[in-house]
């Protein structure tokens, strides 16, 4: 187990690295001048260069892709002066080991960098660190909406096999799946939160925390939650649904099934303990798959409900060319679908003994 999950987390890091170059070099080749965007259309060149030069964006673009890799790294090279403090862009807001010196050179251990934001000049990490739980909480719920709605749906029509109920499921599944994201939150808002708001009492937009209105300070606001999670939960509740009603009804007809009904195990038995935990191999898959993509999918989502998500914090950085604050909020995106992936992973080998980890 301990050199399966050493191997998945190298492979992981090789993802990461992909992902860090791709996304740097795309950002770098996108016109616009973070520095101008910064100091205003009007500013003058001397103070453009001046920030340019702070930012470290006047040097070649390899150079400052290996100075970010060096930046995001644990463990990193630094080049030292002659009194062997360590010039770094951003000293203060990290804090370092020195392992070893070579030459003019300190190899020390740190906290991956993600820098500062052009805009705002607060850590990334603090700005992802006071999103992300947002973003986490609404697509827990969903996938969790979806999971657990889609399995009992799916196995209620696998079971039934009434052939309506099937062709009413894949019309569903069809649906649910060609509904673009932005449509549905822009639909499901405008009818339950405008049409209904008297009845349903929920509002069109709002956040997990809200500050409350006679000054008692935020609290934590539930019913915010409802609209955007069953909007973010539809495509993976149509998928789950069907691959459920598929693979149950491809399993029960297995010769295993057929010779535990001969032994006498009551139905409910067969169905639970046998039949559908053999048919979760698929749907955990679409599950591990769709989560991490309504991490990084809830971007519409989250605009329309002004949700304090990722989501809205990559498209106020994709507005304003803020690439530190892009990169780290990708990063972490990337990091959450290498831990689902090898999570699954061993999830498969705990319900399928035939699956093995080597």
């Amino acid at each position: 187990m301990i050199q399966f999950l050493v191997r998945r987390l190298w492979y992981g890091l090789w993802v990461l690295f992909g992902v860090v170059t791709v996304v740097f070099l795309l950002f770098n080749v996108l016109p616009g001048d973070p520095a101008r965007m910064m100091m205003g259309q009007r500013a003058d060149i001397s103070s453009v260069e001046a920030i340019q030069q702070e930012l470290g964006l006047d040097r070649p673009v390899h150079k400052q892709y290996l100075h970010y890799l060096n930046d995001l790294s644990p463990v990193s090279l630094h080049r030292h002066d002659a009194t062997s403090s360590l010039v770094y862009l951003d000293p203060e807001n990290y804090s370092y080991s020195r392992l070893a010196t070579i030459g003019a050179y300190s190899l020390v251990v740190k906290k991956p960098y993600l820098r500062r934001s052009y805009q705002s000049d607060r850590p990334v990490s603090e700005i992802l660190a006071s999103a992300f739980p947002n973003t986490l909480i609404l697509a827990g719920v969903s996938i969790l909406f979806a999971m657990l709605v889609g399995i009992v749906a799916g196995t209620f029509i696998a079971l039934k096999r009434k052939p309506w109920i099937s062709r009413g499921a894949l019309v569903f599944s069809v649906f649910g799946m060609s509904l673009p994201s932005f449509f549905a939150a822009i639909l499901i808002a405008w009818v339950f939160a405008y049409l209904l708001g008297d009845i349903t009492g929920l509002n069109m937009t709002g956040s997990l925390y809200e500050v409350d209105d006679f000054g008692r300070g935020e609290y934590i606001a539930w019913k915010n939650l409802i609209l955007p999670a069953i909007t973010l939960g539809i495509r993976p509740l149509a998928i789950v649904t069907e691959l459920t009603r598929s693979s149950l009804s491809q399993v029960m007809t297995q010769d295993y099934i057929r010779t535990a009904r001969a032994k006498g195990l009551s139905e409910t038995k067969i169905i639970t303990r046998h039949a559908l935990k053999n048919a979760m191999n698929p749907v955990i898959t679409a599950i591990s798959g769709w989560f991490a993509s309504l991490m990084a999918g809830a971007v519409f989502v989250e605009y329309v409900f002004d949700w304090k998500g990722i989501g809205v914090v990559i498209v106020d950085a994709l507005e304003h060319y803020d690439f530190p604050v892009l990169m780290g909020a990708v990063l972490l995106i990337s990091v959450v679908l290498v831990l689902i992936n090898i999570l699954v992973d061993i999830i498969y080998a705990r319900l399928d003994p035939r699956v093995r980890l080597s």
